[in-house]
């Protein structure tokens, strides 16, 4: 009787209650709504100002010429123009493609042989794991000033040991046909303990049972391995794979430290043009041009990789 009365002589209130709680249900959804992109502002405000600012403005740099000091000016394609005219571009280009497809191909085989060679679980197997991986933790500063050391052409760890069997030294760093694969070697060592890690922990992860399958059929170790353990750690090479690739287009610290580029330039990456450019020379501008040459080059190399091999992983 209450609510009829109400309704009856206060007819605007009774509207306002019925309103009141869809207005709030309303409110609920879009709050809910907006609740997911409120939760990733902060991230996405960080890949903004350290991501995709920087790329964007690397571009823009690319169309001027500046040395930081002097006005920019609009030069347009021109330093493009002068990279794929200049014969130590391309000297550069090639040196990167060699570290990267030679450092690939041995980081990744020593570490798949070290990975089948340390799947058992022993206590000797523990502690040559534990051994390899001691130079992944180690600051890659220091490794290179290692390695400096003990690849020196007169006082060097590398040249004694030669000598002690009769060999004559190798001028690691200084010799150019040389300089290159010394830089793989450290980067090689350096780099297949981690590796080795992740396929061994992969192999543990194949269920035994396939194994088990495998002997029943009388299934030779060759075929147990390309029929069954490849294409069961498969993901975890994909990813191995694609991080040692764009990591070694990256590659500057080890060039910086034990070479500076030399001799003759046969050691100078894109990454270390680009310092050098960019930090030396103050050419801002053809840097920047360089920068996107390297961005270019990994995208299209992430692109095919995925391409070519993506659908061939096998996922369990």
């Amino acid at each position: 009787m209450e609510q009829v009365l109400k309704r009856i002589f206060f007819p605007a209130a009774s509207r306002v209650q019925a309103v009141l709680p869809a207005r709030t249900a309303v409110r609920r959804r879009r709050g809910a709504a907006l609740l997911p992109y409120l939760l990733i502002a902060p991230a996405l405000a960080l890949l903004f100002v350290f991501v995709l600012y920087p790329i964007g403005y690397m571009v823009y740099l690319s169309f001027f010429d500046w040395n930081m000091i002097k006005p920019k000016e609009f030069v347009g394609l021109q330093n493009f123009v002068t990279m794929f005219h200049d014969p130590e571009f391309f000297q550069v280009l090639g040196n990167t493609f060699q570290y990267t497809v030679w450092t690939l191909v041995f980081g990744m085989g020593l570490a798949l042989a070290a990975a089948c060679f340390l799947k058992k679980d022993t206590r000797i197997n523990r502690l040559l794991q534990s051994a390899i991986f001691l130079p992944y933790v180690m600051p890659l500063v220091s490794v290179a000033f290692i390695w400096v050391w003990l690849m020196d052409a007169d006082y060097g760890l590398l040249n004694w040991l030669l000598g002690l069997v009769g060999l004559p030294g190798i001028r690691w760093l200084q010799d150019s046909a040389v300089a290159m694969y010394s830089l793989i070697l450290v980067s090689v060592w350096k780099c297949v303990g981690y590796n080795t890690l992740i396929i061994l922990s992969a192999m543990q992860g194949v269920p035994g049972y396939l194994y088990e399958a495998a002997r029943l059929d009388k299934a030779g170790p060759a075929k147990t391995f390309f029929k069954i353990t490849l294409p069961m750690i498969s993901p975890s090479l994909f990813f191995l794979t694609l991080m040692n690739l764009i990591a070694c287009f990256k590659m500057f610290e080890t060039v910086n430290i034990m070479t500076a580029g030399g001799p003759a330039n046969a050691t100078s990456t894109l990454v270390y043009s680009l310092y050098q450019y960019g930090f030396k020379f103050y050419k801002l501008g053809y840097a920047s041009a360089e920068g996107v040459v390297l961005m270019v080059i990994i995208g299209a190399c992430t692109l095919v990789y995925f391409g070519a091999l993506g659908k061939r992983v096998h996922y369990r």
